[in-house]
């Protein structure tokens, strides 16, 4: 669990992704929390459901590499976004990331926190040397997120922005 100005930051177990991907409230039950509008996209159920599940119940790796992230506003006692890391560092020490905002708490600097308590997290894991993340390129409030948060943008294509932070 990671804690900064506004945020708790829990990253979720087997089970408790289970309750995530229902989206019936149990989750939010488990932590006590607030009710709020979340809903999981197409591309993140598949996520989930093909990936992050199975890696997270892979006892050989280190689940916190590949589980999502929940942030919870201790101001609202409700989920506001979450992050995940898209599996172990490479051979180069680089993780990736992926983030979003659920839509009432957007605009609110919530993600650039998240992103930025992660940030502090992955400085002590010593096989991390650097993050790397990609935003659309019509998405400027993702890479509005990533620039508050010192990455520097390393390449793009038509659709993509590519950044990376070295720890």
């Amino acid at each position: 669990m990671l804690k900064t100005k506004r945020l708790i930051i829990i990253p979720l177990t087997y089970n408790q992704l289970v309750k995530y991907v229902k989206c019936d409230g149990t989750l939010e039950k488990e932590f006590n929390l607030n009710p709020n509008s979340r809903i999981i996209s197409d591309e993140l159920k598949e996520a989930l459901e093909n990936t992050i599940l199975p890696n997270v119940a892979d006892t050989t790796k280190n689940y916190l590499f590949s589980t999502l992230w929940t942030a919870i506003s201790i101001a609202e006692n409700s989920m506001v976004g979450d992050l995940c890391i898209v599996g172990e560092p490479n051979k180069l020490g680089e993780i990736e990331i992926g983030y979003g905002t659920y839509e009432e708490y957007q605009g609110k600097g919530y993600m650039t926190e998240i992103v930025g308590g992660i940030i502090e997290w992955a400085k002590t894991q010593a096989s991390v040397k650097s993050i790397i993340a990609s935003t659309l390129k019509t998405n400027l409030a993702s890479f509005k997120v990533l620039e508050k948060n010192k990455f520097i943008k390393i390449k793009e294509n038509q659709l993509l922005l590519n950044w990376k932070l070295e720890l």
